[in-house]
């Protein structure tokens, strides 16, 4: 069976490529020239299997949408190819284009200018920044975490080694990949990295390093390839050598006969971990965007599991839906809200209060007066209630597995709005609806780097948010991998305000008497923000002026402290989450697969901006 899966698989990549270098575009069946949408893609390469399936995808599901054309470029892997194709894309008159990116960096300032001009949707690579529609990815870091922990798992308590085949080297997806591989490896003495090797994604070339490195490679356990054509060149170039005990994971899990669901049943690979191409989601996200339907994200990351044989034989089928609602019954929400501990958090509420309203879901709503262990009881509530849903913002990031494995018992999925949780079972959450906190702090961090321009010898002061929540660690995080790049720049204070005003104008207070010379506050919400100008202030320095001050939310009164000249600036992480919430209920009851997680769209609002900016703020 081996053998006739190897010349499968050979010959599987020169006739789709035939098939795929057939078309330029599609429309429907019917063969209707009534072009309503024209919807232009822009493909990096077609040399890997992953990228051909992407563009099948996007084929057929173009065909349930009666009058929109497709229009596919090839790049070769050419940043200067994907450029011209992206200009000839948009001179030729597309509505919305969709980019697979050759490398994120290099083309992102072609992405940028199209933004300008139409719609953008961004697959598999991000860019920095947020000029683009959407991004549509998976979380490439979790992968990375996913085949580290099968690592783990496979070695045990004995001592063993790995090695690491890349795809191109610099690439976004490979350096998330190694870090989350490399992070989860941490700490385990017993198991030893015994090299890295970079094959550009091509099974040839993971051939020829193998063979070229037999006496690396007969001395490792495991080998893990970043995708699954390099995983089943890693195994030619072994089994041509006699070589068959070695562990072999990949990344992509293709279905089909060729793919790498087949590899594994076959024994050619221990494991491959799904990385869906985003081929369908991209097309009907298109379709929202053009069509200007509400509850649209930034930011949409496809979920991704470790397939292995024994998971096989269980059919490989997510979790059986257990719904036993009558579709002519309202949809019913659970929502279990933190708290009151800011105006951002009021907001909040009130969209989720207001969407549901709106979306004809009835919502039981409970707040948990930032105590845990009523949240936790809230939950419960729900499950006896058997809502249709349940949705909360976890006060902190821990303590949640018992009450999310009775949610699951009970065939209940459950959203995390707003914030994250850390669980031993991933799938005991069905999506997270949230802002990108690490974001959020880089893009602080990075206007404070602007600002202060050349200037030598600037110190920070940080007011963070609650202790073991989400936002505080993701803010602090972002914002600090970004100043430690600058020797210039360091931030010699940092605690908690708790996200809560007086919080803030406490820690402010202290930290003044603590240091002489304060260049620069940054706070982790606009509440925190609010309170240390009242200190800064009664120390008879300037806010705004004698001290620089950033903070994220975007409220009003932040708003209306730049327009006094107080704040500087202020990274939005909008509460106005209810229509996202709801969307992703309908789209649950009504069968559809959510994915991971849905980032929400933000802004950076300098003080410059406000005037003209605070009477278009609804929070």
């Amino acid at each position: 069976m081996k053998a006739r899966l190897i010349d499968r698989y050979f010959h599987f990549s020169i006739i789709l490529l035939s098939v795929m270098a057939a078309f330029t575009s599609c429309t429907d069946d019917s063969g209707n020239m009534d072009i309503s949408y024209v919807i232009g893609v822009a493909q990096a390469n077609l040399s890997e299997p992953w990228r051909e399936v992407m563009n099948a995808e996007i084929l057929e599901t173009g065909k349930n949408y009666p009058g929109v054309k497709i229009v596919f470029t090839n790049a070769g892997n050419s940043r200067e190819k994907q450029e011209a194709d992206i200009d000839k894309l948009v001179r030729s008159g597309i509505d919305l284009l969709i980019v697979s990116p050759v490398e994120s960096q290099e083309i992102a300032p072609a992405i940028r200018e199209t933004y300008h001009l139409m719609p953008v949707i961004v697959l598999d690579k991000a860019i920095e920044g947020y000029d683009y529609s959407l991004f549509i990815g998976a979380d490439n870091e979790l992968v990375g975490t996913q085949a580290a922990r099968f690592v783990k798992e496979h070695i045990g308590e004995a001592n063993g080694t790995v090695i690491e085949i890349t795809g191109s080297a610099e690439s976004l997806p490979v350096t998330r990949r190694m870090q989350g591989f490399r992070d989860e490896l941490q700490g385990s003495e017993n198991i030893e990295l015994l090299g890295s090797f970079s094959a550009d994604w091509l099974r040839d070339k993971a051939e020829d390093i193998t063979g070229n490195n037999l006496d690396l490679f007969s001395r490792s356990d495991v080998i893990f390839a970043h995708n699954d054509a390099m995983a089943f060149g890693v195994y030619r170039a072994l089994a041509r050598a006699g070589i068959t005990d070695k562990a072999i994971i990949g990344i992509d899990g293709l279905t089909g006969a060729e793919g790498g669901l087949a590899l594994v049943e076959a024994g050619i690979l221990e494991a491959t971990i799904t990385c869906p191409t985003g081929g369908r989601e991209a097309v009907n996200r298109a379709m929202d965007i053009l069509q200007k339907r509400d509850g649209l994200p930034k930011k949409i990351f496809l979920r991704s599991s470790l397939i292995t044989r024994s998971i096989l034989a269980d059919q490989y089928s997510l979790p059986q839906r257990t719904d036993k609602r009558d579709p002519e019954d309202p949809v019913v929400l659970g929502f279990a809200q933190l708290g009151k501990e800011s105006d951002w958090r009021e907001a909040n509420t009130k969209s989720v209060i207001s969407a549901a309203k709106k979306s004809g879901i009835t919502l039981l709503f409970e707040d948990a007066d930032l105590n845990q262990e009523k949240q936790i009881a809230a939950l419960r509530s729900f499950i006896d209630a058997e809502v249709d849903v349940i949705a909360f913002s976890p006060i902190v990031e821990t303590g949640w597995d018992e009450v999310l494995y009775e949610a699951k018992a009970a065939g209940i999925p459950v959203i995390c709005s707003d914030r994250t949780v850390k669980v031993a079972d991933e799938t005991l959450v069905t999506t997270y609806l949230v802002a990108d906190f690490v974001e959020e702090g880089r893009r602080a961090a990075q206007w404070v780097l602007e600002e202060t321009g050349d200037s030598r010898d600037v110190r920070i002061v940080e007011i963070g948010g609650l202790p073991g929540s989400a936002p505080a660690i993701d803010r602090r995080k972002g914002f600090a991998e970004m100043i430690e790049r600058y020797p210039s720049h360091t931030i010699i204070d940092s605690d908690p305000g708790d996200f809560i005003e007086n919080l803030g104008y406490n820690v402010m207070t202290k930290m003044l008497v603590r240091h002489p010379r304060i260049d620069v506050v940054y706070a982790h919400n606009d509440d925190m923000a609010l309170g240390a100008i009242r200190a800064i202030e009664e120390a008879g320095l300037e806010p705004g002026k004698d001290i620089l001050i950033i903070s994220i939310d975007g409220v009003k009164a932040a708003f209306q402290a730049m327009k006094n000249g107080k704040l500087n600036c202020t990274v939005e992480c909008s509460p106005l989450l209810g229509p996202q919430l709801m969307k992703a209920v309908l789209d649950y009851v009504n069968g559809e697969e959510l994915p991971l997680r849905i980032n929400t769209e933000e802004g950076v609002f300098p003080m410059d901006v406000a005037r003209e900016s605070i009477g278009s703020r609804s929070y």
